[in-house]
């Protein structure tokens, strides 16, 4: 079973029922996997190949998984995304590991669903946070050139229009509440009451009105997110 959003992904593990189950379970979902047991091993293959992430243990042979979080921090050409993988809960422990580097952080015992809904969820917020282009469904966003379009027709956003459209399409599955929004668009600036209101009614009428489908969804008392059909 294959899957367009399948990853790749290297997991630096030292018990093997634990690295068998990850895989098993990971690869019928359409991820591929490399492996390593030591703490040396996982950062050679880290610097070597290409991976959409890391999934690290912390207890490991030769090189700890704070020791290798650290060194491929320090060595790596690219921002690796790296889940922590550990039987110890304390606080010092997960703030040690963010200290160093480390995304996310799962504690054993972990149920697999979850650990995939992270990785997926890690690897998505890394390349929205590092590609000047996001794309979801038929909208394709361009940061860098602020341009945007929808089924391959240029939309003529204004800049606010493009700005709530870029924040929307970032917390993308999530909710945007009108006060984040606000707060995002403006800062701690007074702005009038229906401004809001009025940059998104501007922006429906470029992204949904000549289209079939409206990709702007208001959420009762929540606030806005965007539709989109992931088939």
């Amino acid at each position: 079973m294959t899957e367009s959003n399948g990853l790749h992904v290297l997991l630096v593990e030292d018990e093997v029922n634990i690295a068998k189950n990850i895989a098993e379970y990971m690869e019928h979902k359409g991820h591929i996997f490399d492996f390593a047991m030591r703490g040396d091993q996982g950062l050679d293959l880290a610097l070597e190949s290409y991976y959409d992430l890391v999934i690290l243990d912390l207890n490991l042979p030769a090189m700890d998984g704070i020791e290798v979080c650290c060194a491929l921090r320090e060595k790596a050409d690219r921002h690796i995304p790296i889940l922590m993988l550990t039987a110890r809960d304390s606080i010092d422990d997960k703030v040690t590991g963010f200290k160093v580097g480390a995304d996310d952080y799962l504690t054993k015992p972990f149920s697999l669903q979850e650990l995939e809904v992270r990785c997926l969820a890690l690897s998505r917020r890394h390349r929205l946070q590092t590609s000047d282009q996001l794309t979801l469904g038929p909208l394709v966003i361009d940061r860098k050139r602020k341009s945007a379009s929808r089924d391959g027709t240029a939309l003529a956003v204004s800049s606010m229009g493009f700005k709530i459209l870029t924040i929307l399409a970032e917390a993308y599955p999530q909710v945007v509440s009108r006060s984040e929004l606000t707060q995002k668009l403006w800062g701690d600036e007074p702005t009038e009451s229906d401004a809001l209101r009025s940059h998104v009614y501007q922006l429906r009428a470029v992204i949904d009105k000549p289209f079939a489908k409206p990709l702007i969804k208001t959420v009762f008392g929540a606030g806005f997110t965007l539709a989109i059909d992931e088939n």
